[in-house]
């Protein structure tokens, strides 16, 4: 019988043989579609089991992330001022302390200005913020649809207790420790600053040294384009508040309201938080006038704030920032949600810009102007 024959037998498989034979099982158990997503949700969760690591770190070392992002962004914001005195045989050196001391003498200034403008009318600022809310919410009582006294105390102590919690202010200690980390995180920036300006480009280099072939140009494409993106997002949002304060302050002034330089300061804090920053600073405003002049007043300071904002939305910020900042308003919102969530105010600020830099590396993942395949458009998008 031939399960018993001692004589070696040749299995001599035809090519028409090997599919089947490897579709059986246990092959077969991951080649079915049940099987493919499997096996993708296991590598998702080592995905976001090495994100969670991630986040968890910068969380915890807040006091070395947060300087370094700021660093890396104004850094990437004075690139060109750098070049410029290089290209005009300025010493490296010399260059990178001229830089470095104009940063620090205008972050240092407009630190001053906030001091001045808001710290000896912060208090009156908000107390009639406060009050224009609560007339606000005596006329909303009013309309045949008005929600109840319950549910708005329920509504403004949820929005109370955000603002106020961890999660709004992650980063935000009281008292002496505050003002020391501050003082540390600065001193820090400023020293990562000094050497982002003056060895950037060799230090990047470093970095990419692991890199070969195709993959070292495409390393060399997202630095390019994320210094680009980062150095446009703060010239432009820099340029864009300022003419937001600056527009709002001159529309106070003309109406009258009361604490217009401190709201107008606001504005230019607010600014850099995109889509929220400008409409709450609006808000304040208007509510800082309904208390002082009445509702006329007050919808007249909405009527600025709107012009101001459609004026910066529509000419401003797509002639300062062109295309390194074209993200929809939903991924906007998306990416200040997280960042508040997971880093505060600070977090918010910072959460725009980095979305930003992340988007145009996929931008050029495969060439100059060829996005990752993922996502190329499959069609003309109607406009």
């Amino acid at each position: 019988m031939g399960l018993f024959r001692n004589d070696p037998q040749r299995v001599v498989l035809e090519s028409h043989d090997v599919e089947p034979r490897a579709t059986r099982a246990p092959w077969s158990l991951w080649a079915d579609g049940f099987g493919r997503l499997s096996i993708r949700a296991v590598q998702i969760l080592v995905v976001v089991t090495v994100l969670t690591g991630i986040i968890f770190a910068i969380q915890y070392l807040t006091l070395v992330t947060i300087p370094l992002t700021i660093a890396l962004i104004l850094a990437c914001a004075f690139a060109p001022v750098l070049g410029w005195m290089r290209r005009r045989g300025v010493p490296s050196l010399l260059a990178t302390l001229i830089t470095l001391f104009a940063i620090t003498v205008l972050l240092a200034g407009v630190g001053w200005l906030i001091v001045w403008a808001v710290s000896d009318q912060w208090d009156g600022l908000y107390a009639q913020a406060v009050d224009g809310g609560q007339e606000l919410i005596a006329w909303v009582q009013t309309l045949p649809f008005a929600p109840s006294q319950d549910q708005l105390d329920e509504w403004l102590a949820t929005v109370i207790d955000f603002i106020t919690s961890a999660q709004f202010g992650s980063g935000a200690l009281r008292g002496v420790n505050a003002v020391v980390n501050f003082v540390t995180g600065f001193v820090l920036m400023v020293t990562i600053l000094f050497f982002f300006l003056k060895d950037g480009p060799q230090m990047w280099e470093f970095v990419l040294r692991p890199f070969r072939g195709g993959n070292y140009l495409r390393a060399e494409r997202i630095g390019d384009k994320t210094v680009g993106v980062l150095g446009s997002y703060m010239r432009g949002t820099a340029t864009v508040a300022l003419v937001d304060a600056v527009g709002i302050l001159i529309g106070l002034l003309i109406l009258n309201v009361p604490l217009a330089i401190p709201l107008a300061v606001l504005t230019f804090l607010l600014a850099f938080i995109p889509i929220v920053g400008a409409t709450l600073a609006g808000i304040i405003a208007a509510l800082v006038a309904l208390v002082a002049n009445g509702w006329v007043n007050a919808l007249l300071v909405v009527g600025v704030v709107v012009l101001v904002n459609q004026l910066e939305g529509n000419f401003l910020q797509p002639f300062l920032m062109g295309r390194s900042m074209k993200l929809h308003a939903f991924v906007i919102l998306v990416a200040l949600t997280i960042g508040t969530v997971l880093g505060g105010i600070v977090g918010a600020v910072l959460a725009v810009p980095i979305a930003a830099a992340a988007w145009g590396a996929v931008q050029v993942w495969d060439g100059e102007d060829l996005p990752a395949r993922w996502a190329r458009p499959k069609r003309p998008i109607a406009q």
